[in-house]
């Protein structure tokens, strides 16, 4: 979702980011069946869209890169454009006046609740806007931290809307990512039970898609596909 606002502050931060670069896993995958040890069911813990609104409302009274910090997995990905570890890039970064505000439109979520890819809009500051979308990882404690995060501008925002769209993949799938093909991508993971995919790639001059497919009960449906232009 920071796309722009990121690139903005690389001048500064270009030899540090640069040392931080990551490859990505081959292949990610949530974990499923949560023991929360607390009692507290998946439900009570809430929806990824709640941890999305929480998230967002955090960096508005925290301060932006604090709110990132608390939600991002230890291993979290980013885009400068290139991937980077979210936390390293992250660490002591000071938060701006005025963080950037954002709502989630839709919700792709797995069968077994592992696993979830919010989107919707964003507005900076300064007026301009743009579009994110987040993966969502279902945590031991039954809680939520976000482990992708990326995003684009646009020339008109998305619309705030009541209630978001929630999309679940159908079940009945094995963890075997039959007929998902992963050739020349370069970051991918999914849920367990395998029922939500995602994939990503960066291209040399630091453009690159995003890719969601839901497992609707008989083969792969794209569910959500972005594509990045390279920055300017």
């Amino acid at each position: 979702m920071l796309a722009l606002l990121l690139l903005a502050a690389l001048p500064s931060a270009a030899p540090s980011v640069r040392a931080e670069l990551v490859e990505a896993p081959r292949v990610a995958l949530a974990d499923s069946g949560p023991s929360t040890g607390s009692g507290r069911t998946e439900e009570e813990k809430g929806s990824a869209l709640d941890a999305e609104r929480a998230f967002a409302a955090d960096a508005q009274t925290l301060g932006q890169w604090t709110a990132f910090r608390k939600w991002a997995a230890r291993d979290a990905t980013m885009f400068v454009p290139q991937p980077i570890n979210a936390q390293s890039w992250l660490k002591d970064r000071k938060d701006p006046a005025k963080a950037i505000a954002w709502w989630p439109t839709a919700s792709y979520v797995s069968c077994d609740g592992s696993l979830a890819v919010n989107t919707g809009g964003w507005k900076r500051p300064d007026g301009a806007v743009g579009y994110f979308s987040t993966v969502w990882q279902r945590q031991p404690d039954g809680g939520w931290k976000w482990i992708v995060d990326g995003g684009d501008d646009l020339k008109v925002a998305r619309p705030h809307v009541a209630t978001p769209v929630v999309h679940h993949a159908k079940c009945g799938k094995t963890s075997v990512w039959e007929g998902v093909d992963l050739e020349g991508m370069t970051g991918s993971g999914g849920s367990k039970d395998a029922t939500l995919i995602w994939t990503w790639i960066v291209h040399d001059d630091g453009s690159r898609r995003f890719q969601v497919l839901r497992w609707d009960g008989q083969s792969w449906e794209p569910a959500m596909t972005d594509k990045i232009a390279a920055p300017k």
